[in-house]
């Protein structure tokens, strides 16, 4: 039970919900300091321009395709009826997703590293 594409998808759809619900509470946190001024609003934004943050945006970014890819996969699932290629459509979602992430990745980390 615990290791089939259905429980795979399961604990990635809620892991990434929650990644992204934390990443929103930290995303109005920051913007909530532009009204205390620019200085405090600089003085956030600084915390997040490091390398160590900018891979995490990178994971943040790999969390946003995987969540909208198996969500637009459940929906092909539930209103197309295609059980029976349900394990075949979780690759195709991960794999996509994987992807994507590599790609828009790939360029955020050469910029947050100075290579290239």
């Amino acid at each position: 039970m615990f290791k089939t594409t259905g429980f795979i998808s399961f604990v990635l759809r809620r892991f990434t919900g929650v990644v992204l619900v934390l990443y929103l509470l930290t995303h109005i946190w920051v913007l909530g300091a532009a009204n205390q001024g620019v200085e405090a609003f600089n003085r956030r934004m600084e915390l997040f321009q490091s390398p160590v943050t900018i891979t995490l945006e990178v994971l943040l970014l790999a969390a946003v395709v995987y969540h909208g890819f198996d969500g637009i996969r459940l929906l092909i699932v539930h209103y197309f009826n295609v059980t029976d290629q349900r394990k075949s459509l979780f690759y195709a979602a991960f794999a996509t997703a994987a992807l994507l992430t590599i790609v828009g990745g790939v360029p955020m980390l050469l910029f947050a590293f100075g290579i290239g």
